[in-house]
């Protein structure tokens, strides 16, 4: 977990539900019912100005904007931008030592907004190839969940000098907590909004003690809805994907292994 969400807002929308100005300069991914490992993603961020030179003015009031970013961590170090697929995840225990992440957590956190995520459950006493049962896991009025997130700046060192840098993000995780439980013992570190602020504070370089997660009561009040196996395949899309199937017979997914998800090819 996090390896499939849903994301349908548009940048005017989540400009207002984050207070955030818009910087996505017109290239925001469109309404995306099952957000895939390497996809374009919006995410939040907070930032102090520049000036015509390029400096940090941190003297200046930090601005919150939408940015939009390829999901799957790419470390400013990495020699290759393949290993992003590796790194859609990044889990929360560990996030504050290992060198492809810690950096990020210090200086470059964001928020990752999602109508909700997919997890999927293997039916009790079936065996590790039994058919999985997808649920959306989502709030129950509607407003964004807003995922913790880090993300890094990559410049591809055998490409042009001048090139636009790759700017990927990867989701945190934390042990599943309350009823979420039932279905997977993993889950992606949810910050309530009154934790927004301190996560996408620039100057704070210490997150270690934001990345508890959100309490059990939060957890309860979300809706743990069952939906369709045409999740299983990242080729489907649109918004039947999010309808509750109170009962489906447990398919296998279309390439017929029932896998919890495929990776598209980067891009």
């Amino acid at each position: 977990m996090c390896g499939r969400y849903a994301a349908t807002k548009d940048p005017a929308t989540l400009m207002k539900e984050f207070d955030a100005a818009d910087g996505t300069e017109g290239h925001a991914p469109t309404e995306n019912y099952n957000v895939a490992p390497t996809k374009n993603v919006i995410s939040v961020v907070e930032r102090h100005p520049r000036d015509d030179d390029g400096n940090v003015q941190e003297d200046e009031p930090a601005v919150r904007s939408l940015r939009v970013m390829r999901w799957g961590l790419v470390p400013f170090w990495a020699k290759d931008a393949g290993i992003g697929s590796r790194m859609i995840n990044t889990r929360a225990e560990t996030a504050t030592e290992k060198p492809a992440f810690r950096k990020a957590l210090s200086r470059r956190r964001c928020l990752i907004p999602a109508d909700g995520w997919y997890e999927w459950r293997v039916a009790e006493g079936a065996g590790k190839k039994a058919p999985k049962e997808p649920f959306f896991m989502t709030t129950r009025d509607g407003s964004s969940l807003a995922f913790a997130g880090i993300w890094e700046t990559w410049r591809d060192p055998k490409g042009e000098p001048d090139a636009p840098p790759l700017i990927t993000c990867s989701v945190i995780t934390t042990d599943a907590i309350g009823q979420l439980t039932d279905i997977h013992d993993r889950m992606p570190l949810v910050m309530p909004r009154d934790r927004w602020r301190d996560w996408l504070d620039p100057d704070r370089t210490d997150a270690s003690s934001l990345l508890e997660p959100p309490s059990l009561e939060w957890a309860d009040s979300l809706e743990l809805r069952p939906v369709s196996t045409k999740v299983n395949s990242v080729r489907n899309n649109g918004p039947g994907l999010l309808e509750r199937v109170e009962t489906e017979p447990a398919n296998l997914d279309e390439s017929g292994t029932g896998a919890l998800f495929e990776l598209p090819n980067p891009k």
